[in-house]
């Protein structure tokens, strides 16, 4: 079967016209298979969604229980079929839940590999190669340029300024999914054994994630009940990058700005975000992991999506791979 015709772009995100289905579509569909649950990819409204049981539970928790009409949990590695369509989820080592889904007829497979990175990570499932015809990957920082540094060397720059600046409050921007949690466990495997403090956009999200067995150690809401400055002095916060620029951030004492994501490698990008410690900590692949896993899984094709196409693409094509630019629309790299 031709790939172009088992799976291809739509307005709503990729279909599938034989099994019925979209991939992470971006606007209410009848039935949506969601590789994960940032906002970009996991939307509420679909009448029926299959992801994984953890996907499933971040959506309720983001959303609310009417966030679908009906679900379906599907294991890692398991396999069904959607209207004749061979499906089946594997971990993709983005957040915890995250898959890459493979989609198989007549002798064709596809892997759509959503958000996915190579690095360690104990707080989600490690992303698992899967052997495909045609690989779908995202290209967020698909250019030469991005070389992401070790995570745990940026965590050392963190308990550095630590113990620089024992005074200041140091308050770490990250995403609530995810990159919150992870940030957090770096800093446990670091020997920080102090409380760490959340926003309270977060705190649902990491009471489920130790839930589920991941160990976060001590945390404790970042609120201030009173007009004392001191009461956070030298301590970590950890809340979104968007509650930074309001008065929550300012009421801690000689507060010290720093922000995880790759996009920190990118100075103008720490600078106007007013960031004073950029940690370059990202949860998806730099150029040399894509470069690395497009080798590794030798696919006839790839097919290149929400991120800098163009460049992966002249690369598939001068290692003598097919490929193409998908251009689709709608995901906002919410978890760089």
């Amino acid at each position: 079967m031709r790939a172009d015709a088992l799976l291809y772009p739509a307005p709503e995100g990729l279909y599938c016209p034989e099994g019925g289905f979209y991939v992470d579509p971006v606007r209410p569909v009848e039935r949506a298979l969601v590789t994960h649950g940032h906002s970009d990819h996991a939307r509420p409204g679909h009448v029926n969604v299959l992801a994984t049981r953890q996907t499933l539970d971040i959506m309720r928790l983001r959303y609310g229980d009417g966030f679908c009409a009906s679900e379906q949990a599907v294991g890692f590695n398991d396999e069904l079929l959607v209207n004749g369509v061979k499906v089946s989820f594997h971990p993709a080592g983005h957040v915890l839940g995250s898959a890459q889904i493979a989609i198989e007829k007549n002798g064709t497979r596809i892997v759509v590999s959503g958000d996915y990175k190579r690095r360690s990570d104990p707080t989600c499932a490690a992303y698992e190669p899967v052997a495909c015809d045609v690989f779908i990957t995202e290209a967020t920082f698909g250019l030469p340029v991005f070389h992401h540094p070790d995570p745990l060397d940026e965590t050392g720059k963190l308990l550095a300024s630590l113990r620089q600046f024992p005074e200041r409050t140091h308050l770490v921007g990250a995403y609530a999914l995810g990159k919150a949690q992870r940030v957090i466990r770096l800093l446990r495997d670091a020997g920080y054994g102090e409380p760490i403090y959340i926003h309270g956009a977060m705190e649902k999200l990491c009471d489920y994630y130790v839930g589920q067995g991941i160990d976060l150690g001590a945390l404790l809401p970042a609120t201030i009940e009173s007009s004392d400055r001191s009461a956070f002095k030298g301590a970590v916060v950890i809340g979104p990058s968007s509650a930074f620029a309001d008065r929550w951030a300012r009421r801690f004492n000689e507060p010290l700005p720093a922000f995880a994501s790759g996009w920190m490698m990118v100075r103008q990008r720490a600078k106007q975000l007013g960031v004073e410690l950029p940690l370059v900590i990202s949860d998806h692949c730099d150029w040399p992991e894509l470069t690395e896993t497009i080798r590794e899984l030798h696919p006839a094709e790839v097919w290149v999506t929400h991120g800098r196409e163009e460049a992966l693409v002249r690369w598939c094509q001068l290692q003598g791979i097919k490929a193409k630019p998908l251009h689709l629309v709608g995901y906002e790299d919410e978890a760089d």
